[in-house]
C-alpha cells in the first residue's frame, strides 16, 4: 500500500513540476523589421531550434517594413521588444519622451546594398544627384544611410523616398518608380549574379555607419519594468541563437525554408555577407558618432546627457 502510495505521490510531483515548467513559459510579442533577413531572423531560426523553448519564452513574431514601423509599434505598447530599428531614430524619439529602451545591438555595420536595373545610366551613388533614392521607412535605418549618402557625397537635389519592405522596394526599383532602390542580402542576389541589377552603393560606403551601431533591438520601458527577467532571458536566447547560426549547417538549412532560398545561397549570403561581428548583440559602438549624424540629420537637437545615455541602454549581461 505504501508502495502504491509513494508511486502516486512521485507522479503527482512529476506532473506538477511540468506544469510549474509550463507555466514558467514567458510569453513575448514581437514586431520585426524585413522578414526574411538574414540579421532578423534569430527568433525564427532560435524558435525552430528549441533555444527560446529552453528559456523558457514564447514567441509571438509580426513582420514590419522597416525600423520605423518597429519603433512604433514598441513604443505604442503593442510589441514587447522591437528588432532592427534604426538607431538614430530610437535616439529621436527617446529624447521626445518616447518610452523606448535599447536591449542590445542588432547591427554593427551594415549589409544593405542600393541598386539600379542594369539598364540604368547611373554607375555609382555619387552620379544620383537629382535622383530618388529609396530608403524603408522614416527612422529607419536605410533612411540613416540615404541621409549619410547625401551629405558625404553632395547630393543636394537627390531626394529621399519611402518605398516601405524590401520586397516592394525591389519591384519599385525594377519598374524605374525609384530611381536607386535598396536591399538586402539574400534579396536580389541571384538577381546580380545573372547581371540583371548592378549595385551602386553599399551602407558601409558611409564612413558614419561602418563601425557603429546602425541597428538595435528595443523595447518599451513599461514592458521592460514588468517583463524584465522575460526580456533578460530573451537577450540570452538572442545571443545563443547567433553562435548556433554561425555554427550549424541545420542552421542554414532552417534559414533557406524561411527565406525560400537554396542552402547554397544562404551559405553564400552569411559568409560574404554578413560576418558574425556585424550581429553580435553585445557589440554596441560609435555612440558619439551616432549622436553626431543624429543632430546633423535632425533627430536630435543636442547630443544625450550622460544619465539619458544611461536610461535608454538597458543592455543586459546576457548580450555579452
Amino acid at each position: 500500500m505504501r508502495r502504491l502510495v509513494s508511486a502516486a505521490l512521485i507522479g503527482l510531483a512529476a506532473v506538477a513540476a511540468s506544469t510549474s515548467l509550463s507555466l514558467a513559459q514567458d510569453s513575448l510579442k514581437l514586431a520585426i523589421g524585413q522578414r526574411g533577413n538574414w540579421d532578423t531572423a534569430m527568433p525564427e531560426i532560435g524558435t525552430r531550434a528549441g533555444i527560446f523553448k529552453k528559456n523558457n519564452l514564447v514567441l509571438e513574431m509580426l513582420y514590419t517594413a522597416g525600423g520605423g514601423e518597429t519603433q512604433q509599434a514598441v513604443i505604442s505598447g503593442s510589441a514587447d521588444i522591437g528588432l532592427a530599428a534604426g538607431t538614430i531614430g530610437v535616439m529621436g524619439a527617446f529624447a521626445k519622451g518616447a518610452p523606448v529602451r535599447i536591449i542590445s545591438a542588432e547591427a554593427t555595420g551594415v549589409a544593405d546594398y542600393w541598386f539600379v536595373p542594369a539598364s540604368s545610366p547611373i554607375k555609382s551613388i555619387k552620379e544620383a544627384d537629382g535622383k530618388t533614392i529609396a530608403y524603408s521607412t522614416n527612422g529607419s535605418s536605410t533612411h540613416s544611410i540615404v541621409l549619410g549618402f547625401i551629405r558625404q557625397f553632395g547630393l543636394k537635389n537627390a531626394k529621399p523616398v519611402s518605398t516601405g519592405s524590401v520586397a516592394a522596394t525591389w519591384t519599385q526599383g525594377l519598374t524605374g518608380q525609384v530611381d536607386v532602390a535598396f536591399s538586402s542580402p539574400p534579396f536580389g542576389l541571384e538577381a546580380f549574379s545573372k547581371g540583371e541589377i548592378r549595385i551602386v552603393g553599399r551602407g558601409n560606403d558611409v564612413d558614419a555607419i561602418r563601425n557603429t551601431t546602425i541597428r538595435v533591438n528595443i523595447t518599451n520601458a513599461d514592458a521592460l519594468g514588468k517583463k524584465k527577467d522575460a526580456i533578460s532571458r530573451f537577450v540570452k536566447a538572442y545571443k545563443e541563437t547567433v553562435d548556433y547560426m554561425y555554427s550549424s549547417d541545420e542552421a542554414l538549412a532552417q534559414y533557406a525554408d524561411f527565406a525560400g532560398v537554396s542552402v547554397e545561397l544562404a551559405r553564400r549570403m552569411r559568409d560574404e555577407f554578413f560576418p558574425k561581428d556585424i550581429v553580435l548583440p553585445g557589440r554596441f559602438e560609435g555612440l558619439s558618432i551616432l549622436q553626431e549624424e543624429a543632430i546633423s540629420n535632425k533627430f536630435l537637437t543636442v547630443p544625450l546627457t550622460e544619465k539619458q545615455v544611461s536610461d535608454l541602454l538597458q543592455i543586459p549581461d546576457t548580450a555579452k
